[in-house]
């Protein structure tokens, strides 16, 4: 199979859908492989390194779509890629397409045949490709939450470990699943006061039995939310639902009753954020405010730490390009369940079920793709 990686062309966003290693491992099981001049440079890849790796060159991004089988990328694909996808090609990269009717319309007059990264499953119900950016993004959003925290971005000017005599910054973490708990591990790491939200029984026992006394675990009920949001610093959204957007949690009126200069970080804002006013922003300009209340809501987060995020990702992805390119789409799909709950479009038709009710689209069962 020829296999086509074009640069990244999101808004500050440096990772690269192949790295040099992935590369190697490709061509050994006998595929080519079409590299966009410099899609590497933002994780310290040169040509010259995809080269050796058995990579070809190409000068452009009309040059890989227009050639590859299929196509692997990091992030959605934006219009001007969409306008180059055929009908008989294979795009693997996140989509995210629940809140994103006109990728999503795009994807399907395109035909392209669309696996997403962040509806693959594996045995234990858990989602492989996602988990890795989701470490990522709970690890950076303390980070981001702490820098915007301080009076020179707009924040309250809170250190939110404290000094001894002063108490620490208040961290509500909303969901505790991969984001959240390591989201709560750096904040636990920094000395702040922490608490923890989900719903569900298992999440919260397994949260409660790593942190103990380092974190509050509680179940997530409206009364008890809205007091943790009114005396938190900062507030981390971190609530998915696979493949759906996410719950509005945190509602306008919420914010009033916030402190003035606390900071939300919405890591759910790929699926459309979990605050009601929050809307996505770049690493260009990350923040804005509303009613006196930072919002951070960047929807590429780990692209800023593109070589440890590009390498995370590939961990995770490359078995499955190697099936997809070993097998050929279909016959990966049909003989593996969870790859095939990646599908998402299809010769025109929306095939996760998710996307396909949150924009009134009949939904095909990927099953019956295969079998037409």
């Amino acid at each position: 199979m020829l296999i086509g990686v074009p640069k990244e062309i999101k808004n500050h966003e440096y990772r690269v859908g192949l790295t040099p290693e992935s590369v190697a491992e490709l061509t050994h099981a006998g595929h080519e492989i079409l590299i966009e001049t410099g899609a590497g440079n933002g994780i310290g890849a040169s040509d010259a390194d995809y080269r050796a790796s058995g990579a070809v060159i190409a000068a452009s991004a009309a040059e890989v779509f227009r050639d590859a089988d299929m196509i692997v990328k990091v992030k959605e694909p934006q219009a001007a890629e969409r306008a180059l996808l055929r009908p008989d090609q294979v795009l693997f990269t996140y989509l995210h397409l629940a809140p994103d009717p006109e990728q999503t319309r795009d994807l399907v007059r395109s035909g392209v045949t669309a696996i997403a990264y962040e509806t693959v499953t594996d045995a234990s119900g858990g989602l492989p490709l996602l988990k890795p950016m989701s470490q990522v993004a709970g690890r950076m959003s303390i980070q981001a939450g702490a820098t915007a925290l301080e009076k020179a971005h707009g924040g309250r000017g809170v250190l939110l470990g404290g000094v001894p005599g002063v108490q620490p910054g208040k961290v509500a973490i909303l969901g505790g699943g991969v984001v959240g708990f390591h989201a709560a591990e750096m904040a636990v790491g920094l000395q702040a006061d922490v608490t923890i939200f989900d719903k569900n029984p298992a999440v919260l026992e397994r949260l409660s039995g790593h942190f103990g006394a380092k974190a509050r675990v509680l179940y997530s009920q409206k009364a008890t939310l809205e007091t943790s949001i009114a005396a938190a610093d900062l507030v981390i959204g971190a609530v998915l639902i696979p493949g759906a957007a996410a719950p509005k949690l945190v509602t306008r009126a919420m914010l009033k009753t916030m402190k003035q200069g606390a900071v939300l970080v919405d890591v759910a804002i790929d699926q459309g954020g979990c605050f009601e006013t929050s809307h996505a922003t770049t690493h260009a300009d990350p923040t804005y405010v509303i009613d006196g209340i930072v919002h951070y809501c960047v929807a590429n987060m780990p692209g800023a730490v593109a070589r440890t995020s590009t390498y995370a990702l590939n961990n995770a992805t490359l078995p499955h390009v190697l099936r997809l390119a070993n097998l050929g789409w279909r016959e990966a799909l049909a003989s593996d369940p969870h790859l095939r709950a990646g599908l998402n479009v299809w010769k025109g038709r929306v095939t996760c079920k998710p996307v396909a009710e949150a924009q009134n689209y009949q939904h095909l069962n990927p099953e019956a793709a295969l079998a037409a």
